[in-house]
């Protein structure tokens, strides 16, 4: 495959999923269309991403804390949202939570475990919003926030992965590097170009 077969092909891919993020276009039950709502939108996927990439860059107890705090106050935002209760500026945090989260990643920033609780649990709500808002009425809630909380876990685990290349000698500058890639594309999203 040459360069330009490859640079056509993930164009595709990346442009085609954007296109269909947050549809639900062929996923017939509550729980699939939870799982892979966050999944499909790479405003999710990268702030997801990061709070396991973050945790995993700040060490115990965070690499373990963040994963778990991020679920559960996602849970309520979207609770929230199902029942119709208004957040402003959701899809701006959404953004905003890949831009910030991107950058402290960058900076190496080593906040107090609580503060980056604090930090995750107000983008996680944003998010937590989203997914509720954008519930499908003819599936079941349970399902469908068990979905949205396994997806978002999953994504929390690839985000630690990535964070244990910090414990080779150049690893920390490819996680810095993987926080300006989740900051750019949170900008992008915040800018309106993705």
């Amino acid at each position: 495959m040459t360069i330009k077969q490859l640079a056509t092909a993930l164009s595709l891919m990346i442009f085609s999923s954007m296109a269909f993020a947050h549809t639900g276009e062929g996923i017939n039950t509550g729980f699939a269309s939870g799982f892979w709502h966050p999944i499909m939108g790479w405003d999710h996927v990268v702030a997801m991403v990061a709070v396991g990439l973050w945790g995993a860059f700040l060490g115990a107890p965070a690499i373990w804390i963040l994963p778990v705090v991020f679920p559960l106050v996602m849970a309520i935002g979207g609770a929230l949202g199902i029942a119709g209760i208004p957040i402003p500026a959701v899809e701006t945090g959404i953004a905003l939570s890949g831009v910030v989260l991107g950058l402290l990643i960058v900076f190496a920033v080593k906040a107090p475990l609580w503060i980056a609780a604090v930090i995750v649990g107000i983008f996680a709500i944003f998010h937590g919003h989203a997914h509720g808002t954008e519930f499908p009425t003819e599936f079941n809630a349970y399902g469908y926030a068990v979905g949205f909380v396994i997806a978002t876990g999953l994504l929390h685990l690839i985000g630690i992965a990535f964070g244990f290349l910090t414990k080779l000698d150049f690893g920390a500058i490819l996680v810095r590097l993987g926080g300006a890639i989740i900051a750019l594309v949170g900008a992008g999203y915040l800018f309106g170009v993705l």
